[in-house]
C-alpha cells in the first residue's frame, strides 16, 4: 500500500507524479480503495477567486471515512490548501459575502471539555481563507441540526430537534410505563432561531411543532424557504412533505399541488432547496421512486405564493438524489444536472437564457457537482472522466471557454492499471434499447473471452456512470484488476434513457429488469468477451434484490456461478411492512398488498427459492431499516436449511443500510474477492490481495 501524503505545492504534486509514473504499473488492490481522497462537496467564493470544498479520507486507526476542508484558486496556477487538520467532517460549506471567511458544519470533540462546542455534537464553524483555528459559531447544548447564512445582513439561521407530546386519553399510561419504546404520542419537531454574528444576539423564529428537513436562506435573511414534515421519519417525508416560506415573520404554505396531486406521483422526495439571488424565486427537486424527478419553482404573485414545476428540456431527465441547484445570478435561468446514457451533465433551464455553457466536456463526461460565483462569470465542476478518478475544474461561464484543472487528488493512481470504461448498448427481447457502463481488466486483448461479474445498481431510479469509479457495491476497478470482466446495467426503471424506460417498470419488477441484465450477459457473450459458462452478479439494496431476483429463476441462457446479495430484499409484502418507506413498494406494485395480491406475489423471489443453484454469499447491515436484515436471514435460512446451497451470511454490526466503516466495506471486498474466486474462478495471475 502507498505511503499516503498530502502535498502543498505544485512541485510536490508534480513529483509525486513523476515517481509514481515511474514505477512499473501493477494491479489495483483492495487495499488502494482506502487510498482514495474523495471531494464531498464544494462551494465558490463570491468573487469567484476561490472554491472550497469538502475533501473525505480513510482512516483505518479510527475505522471511519471523515472529511477536512480545503480551498484552492480558482486561476489555476496555485495549488490547493488545506484548512482544517482535525477529521471534523466539514460540510454544508458557505462564504462570506466578502469572501473572507467559510461557515461550514462539524463535530469537535475535546475529552478535557464536555460542553459546547467541544462535545462532539454538531455546530456552525467559521474560518478565513487565510487559516488559522477555526472559530465556533454555534455553542448549542444537543447541536445544530442545519443552517443557513444570510451574508447581505450579518445573519445566521440555524435548526434544532426537539420534541412534542401529542396528548390523548393513553398520555398518562405512557407517561407512567415510560421505559416501554412507543409509536406514538411524542413527535420529533425542530426549531429555528437566528443569530446576528454582530452582537451574538440568538432569537426563536419559528416553532411549529414539524420536523424541518431542510431550510434556505435569502441574501438578506427576509425570507427562509424550509421542507418540513409531520416528524423525521422516512413515512411521513415520502409523500406528505411539503415546502413553506417564511416571508419576514409570517410562514404561509404555497399550495402543494403542482409536486403532490399534479405530479407523476404524489410520493416527491423534496431537497435542494435553492433562493434566486434577488430572493423573489426559490427551486427544489421533487424526487420519485419509478418516476422522473422534476424541478418546482416557487414565486410570489401580488399576494401569495404559488408553486409551479418547471418545464423540463426535450429529452431530459434531471438528475435524482443529493443533485444541487444554482440560480444563475446573470440570468433568468437555473442551474441543473440531467442524466444522459451513462453521463450527467450540466445544463440551464433556458437554453435561450444561459447562451452556452463552457468546454464540450460537460456534456461528454459526468458532472458530480458544480457551483458558480455571485456574478455568474465562472463555475467550477467535480467532474468524472473514463480514464481518471474524478477532480475539480474551473471555467468562465461563455461559450467554449476551456475547462482548467484545480487540483491532483489521486496521484498514487497513476501507478495503478484502471479498467477500460465505456458506455455500451444492447438490445432487449422487445427491442428497447438498454445501456449500461463495461470495464475490461487494463491491457485486455480483443477476442478474449473473460469470467465476467454483472454489477447491479440500487435505486431503482438511479443509473451507473461511464466514469472511472473504485466502487466496492458495483465491484467496479477491483474485480477488473481480478481479471474479470463487470458489466453494470441501467437495467429498466433507471434514468438516462427517456421517461418510458424509468416507468415501464412500474409493476413489471423481476420482469423487465431481470430481462434487460439477461440481454445484456448475452449480448457480451456474443461479442466474445464474456464467458457464458462464467458469470457472477453481485448487488447492494436494489442491487442486492435484483441478485436474489436473478438467482431464484429457474433457467437462465448462462452459467451463474457465484452471487453476491447485499442488503437485498426477499419478500416484498414484508417490504412493504417493515422497511421504512412504504410508499416505495406501494408505488411500484400500483397499490397495498391486499389490493395488488398477485404483483407483491410475482415481485417477490420468496416463491423461486427452491431454484436456487448458485452458491451466493449475503451481506447485512445489523441496523439496516431501508431493507431490514429479516430478509437476509431468510433468504440464508432457505439456501443454507432447506435447498442445501452453499451460502455464508454477513451481518455487519451496527451498520445501517450503507456501509460506513472501514472495517465494514473491507471485510466485505475481501469476502467477495475471496467468494468469486472460489466459485466463479478466473485468471489466477490477475487476483491481487
Amino acid at each position: 500500500m502507498c505511503r499516503r501524503i498530502v502535498w502543498t505545492s505544485w512541485i510536490g504534486i508534480a513529483w509525486s507524479i513523476a515517481i509514481a509514473a515511474a514505477e512499473l504499473p501493477r494491479g489495483v488492490t483492495i487495499e488502494d480503495y482506502f487510498s482514495l481522497a474523495t471531494v464531498t462537496q464544494l462551494a465558490v467564493s463570491p468573487d469567484g477567486q476561490h472554491v472550497a470544498y469538502g475533501e473525505a479520507r480513510w482512516q483505518q486507526a479510527t475505522d471511519d471515512r471523515k472529511t477536512d476542508l480545503w480551498i484552492v484558486p480558482t486561476g489555476g496556477d496555485s495549488p490547493p490548501r488545506r484548512l482544517t487538520f482535525d477529521r471534523a467532517n466539514c460540510r454544508s460549506l458557505q462564504w462570506s459575502a466578502d469572501s473572507q471567511t467559510i461557515y461550514f458544519l462539524a463535530e469537535r470533540k475535546r475529552e478535557a471539555e464536555r460542553k459546547p462546542p467541544y462535545d462532539g455534537k454538531t455546530q456552525v464553524w467559521r474560518i478565513a481563507i487565510s487559516g488559522g483555528e477555526p472559530q465556533a459559531v454555534t455553542q448549542v447544548e444537543g447541536g445544530v441540526t442545519g443552517y443557513g447564512l444570510a451574508p447581505a445582513t450579518g445573519q445566521l439561521v440555524y435548526s434544532i430537534d426537539t420534541s412534542v407530546t401529542d396528548e390523548d386519553e393513553f398520555s398518562p399510561l405512557r407517561g407512567r410505563l415510560s421505559t416501554l419504546r412507543y409509536h406514538t404520542g411524542k413527535r420529533a419537531v425542530s426549531e429555528l432561531w437566528r443569530l446576528d454574528l454582530g452582537t451574538w444576539r440568538a432569537d426563536k423564529v419559528l416553532a411549529e411543532k414539524r420536523y424541518i428537513r431542510e431550510f434556505a436562506v435569502t441574501a438578506d435573511g427576509r425570507r427562509i424557504a424550509l421542507i418540513s414534515a409531520a416528524d423525521d421519519t422516512v413515512l411521513k417525508s415520502e409523500g406528505e412533505s411539503r415546502v413553506d416560506v417564511w416571508d419576514e415573520g409570517r410562514l404561509t404554505t404555497p399550495p402543494t399541488d403542482a409536486y403532490r396531486a399534479r405530479a407523476s406521483s404524489p410520493h416527491a422526495w423534496l431537497e435542494s432547496l435553492a433562493w434566486s439571488a434577488d430572493g423573489r424565486r426559490f427551486a427544489f427537486c421533487a424526487i420519485f421512486d419509478a418516476h422522473p424527478a422534476e424541478i418546482a419553482i416557487g414565486e410570489k404573485g401580488q399576494d401569495s405564493w404559488r408553486i409551479d414545476l418547471m418545464p423540463r428540456p426535450a429529452d431530459t431527465q434531471i438528475h435524482g438524489y443529493g443533485s444541487p441547484l444554482k440560480w444563475h445570478p446573470a440570468e433568468a435561468a437555473l442551474l441543473f444536472l440531467a442524466d444522459r446514457a451513462g453521463r450527467t451533465v450540466l445544463l440551464p433551464s433556458d437554453p435561450a437564457a444561459v447562451r452556452s455553457l463552457p468546454a464540450p466536456e460537460l456534456a461528454d463526461h459526468v458532472v458530480y457537482a458544480f457551483d458558480a460565483d455571485a456574478a455568474g462569470r465562472l463555475g467550477v465542476v467535480l467532474l468524472g472522466q473514463p480514464d481518471r478518478f474524478p477532480e475539480l475544474y474551473a471555467a468562465e461561464l461563455k461559450a467554449g471557454a476551456p475547462l482548467r484543472r484545480l487540483t491532483t487528488l489521486n496521484p498514487q493512481t497513476a501507478a495503478w492499471k484502471l479498467p477500460t470504461v465505456r458506455h455500451i448498448t444492447w438490445k432487449a427481447d422487445d427491442g428497447t434499447t438498454v445501456g449500461g457502463v463495461l470495464e475490461l481488466p487494463a491491457e485486455t486483448k480483443p477476442g478474449t473471452r473473460l469470467p465476467l461479474v454483472v454489477g447491479l445498481h440500487g435505486g431503482p431510479t438511479t443509473s451507473v456512470k461511464a466514469a472511472l469509479e473504485y466502487d466496492p457495491y458495483l465491484g467496479r476497478v477491483w474485480l477488473p484488476a481480478q481479471g474479470y470482466a463487470v458489466l453494470c446495467p441501467n437495467y429498466r426503471g433507471s434514468t438516462g434513457y427517456g421517461d418510458k424506460f424509468v416507468t415501464d417498470l412500474i409493476g413489471r419488477e423481476n420482469d423487465l429488469d431481470v430481462a434487460d441484465i439477461v440481454a445484456g450477459v448475452q449480448h457480451l457473450v456474443r461479442e466474445g468477451i464474456g464467458d457464458p459458462d462464467a458469470v457472477g452478479v453481485l448487488g447492494w439494496s436494489n442491487g442486492g434484490y435484483l441478485t436474489n431476483c436473478l438467482i431464484t429463476r429457474k433457467t437462465l441462457p448462462f452459467k451463474l456461478r457465484a452471487a453476491s446479495s447485499g442488503a437485498g430484499i426477499l419478500d416484498t409484502v414484508m417490504e412493504w411492512g417493515i422497511n421504512d418507506e412504504p410508499a416505495y413498494p406501494k408505488v411500484f406494485k400500483t397499490g397495498l398488498p391486499w389490493e395488488r395480491p398477485d404483483v407483491y406475489r410475482q415481485t417477490s423471489p420468496t416463491y423461486g427459492l427452491g431454484n436456487v443453484a448458485t452458491p451466493t454469499l449475503i451481506h447485512v447491515g445489523e441496523n439496516d431499516v431501508r431493507c431490514p436484515p429479516g430478509h437476509s436471514q431468510m433468504l440464508y435460512r432457505a439456501l443454507h436449511e432447506y435447498v442445501g446451497v452453499p451460502t455464508e451470511l454477513l451481518v455487519y454490526p451496527g451498520e445501517p443500510h450503507g456501509l460506513g466503516r472501514y472495517s465494514s466495506r473491507k471485510a466485505k471486498m475481501e469476502w467477495d474477492a475471496a467468494w468469486f474466486r472460489k466459485y466463479l474462478g478466473g485468471p489466477a495471475e490477475n487476483v491481487q490481495r
